[in-house]
């Protein structure tokens, strides 16, 4: 019997894992919580190192494990406040770059075997970038076991050196997935009032207001539907450093955009919605791809990293920087009920094929059962 199910056998006690986290982005803050939830579930003793403010918004200790406050830091005290949350740990597994680069730092001259999950890649250019590029190297060389939850990440991380890089099962937390809504004509009315909206199409992209969104295209694209009658509305959700400048262009070029910053009503805006937008420059497992599949809401997305493997064929696909393609296609979209109703049905079939939050744990399971071997009894 493994030692990692959840009745341990008899003279080896249950597996001590600790999951680290760096900022608390969401995707890895809610994967990290399906994780520990289902771990957990299955006798595995889960230990969450993340900041005070990651476990207020994700309740770790809400699915039973323990959360010890680590900043996101890689300063001295940081570090060594990480290495003795660490100190009886059987195996460690970090999510992002930053989280990584810390559990590296933590566990210098310790054999505990360290997992990685790359969620994303970073996006930074010139010093910061190349800073960065080391800090990936120093990580996947000294990780027993590199995950990337899509195949580029994958490749990158071999490239880079990594002895075991592998695809990750990653399936869409539950409390992320939209409910489709046995009636949603009834919700829409109300939700577009409150954006405005009355009348006229709305176009839903999320995410936060950063340059490799690529929401700069977006608001290039809306020019060419700026002047109809009415005129498509596009509602961005989401906050970030760019909001001055993006608003600004908004104004001076009379965009029919509308920035209304974070909000947790993401299901009710798709459910608002005719079409949702992904422009970025780069994603993995798009949150916002996976949610409007889920609640039938055609997705147009830019042709990067991950998206084409996640989306399949139940998607428009774009080149990322080309507003004119991306204008003609929601353009042609709306105009089009048949291929709307088809990319539904397809986003559906498409989600069936995702991996789901057990298939995730197995997975996960499985590695750690890998590098662990049975412990006496404590």
């Amino acid at each position: 019997m493994s030692p990692l199910s959840s009745n341990a056998p008899h003279g080896q006690s249950p597996l001590r894992t600790v999951q680290v986290l760096g900022g608390g982005n969401a995707c890895s803050s809610a994967h990290v919580r399906s994780l520990a939830d289902g771990l957990v579930a299955r006798g595995v003793r889960v230990t969450v190192c993340a900041p005070v403010e990651a476990d207020r918004a994700y309740d770790f200790s809400g699915v039973g494990a323990d959360h010890v406050h680590v900043p996101r830091s890689s300063d001295p005290v940081s570090v060594a406040a990480l290495r003795t949350a660490c100190a009886n740990a059987d195996l460690v597994h970090a999510h992002g770059l930053h989280a990584s680069f810390r559990a590296v730092l933590a566990l210098s001259g310790r054999s505990t075997p360290l997992v990685v999950t790359w969620h994303n890649r970073a996006q930074a250019e010139g010093p910061r970038g190349q800073l960065l590029r080391l800090l990936e190297r120093r990580v996947v060389r000294t990780a027993a076991v590199v995950l990337g939850t899509s195949s580029d990440l994958v490749d990158r991380a071999r490239r880079t050196g990594a002895r075991d890089a592998r695809l990750a099962a990653v399936g869409l937390p539950g409390q992320r997935r939209p409910v489709v809504l046995d009636d949603p004509d009834r919700l829409r009315p109300k939700v577009r009032a409150e954006l405005g909206a009355t009348g006229r199409p709305v176009l839903i992209a999320v995410g936060s207001l950063d340059r490799h969104r690529g929401y700069d295209v977006l608001l290039d694209a809306a020019r060419a539907w700026r002047d109809l009658d009415p005129a498509p509305l596009v509602v961005i959700a989401g906050e970030g450093p760019l909001r001055p400048v993006l608003q600004q262009r908004i104004e001076a070029e009379g965009l029919p955009v509308r920035l209304i910053g974070r909000r947790d009503d993401v299901p009710e805006l798709l459910a608002a919605a005719d079409l949702a937008l992904l422009t970025s420059s780069w994603e993995s497992r798009s949150v916002l791809a996976q949610e409007a599949l889920h609640a039938r809401v055609p997705l147009v997305a830019t042709r990067v990293g991950g998206v084409p493997d996640l989306v399949g064929d139940a998607a428009e696909l774009v080149p990322y920087g080309d507003p004119a393609a991306l204008a003609a296609t929601v353009l042609r979209l709306l105009a089009d009920p048949e291929r709307c109703a088809l990319l539904r049905e397809r986003g559906l079939r498409q989600a069936a094929t995702w991996p789901t939050e057990d298939e995730t744990v197995a997975q996960v399971l499985s590695v750690y059962d890998e590098l662990t071997q049975p412990r006496p009894l404590a």
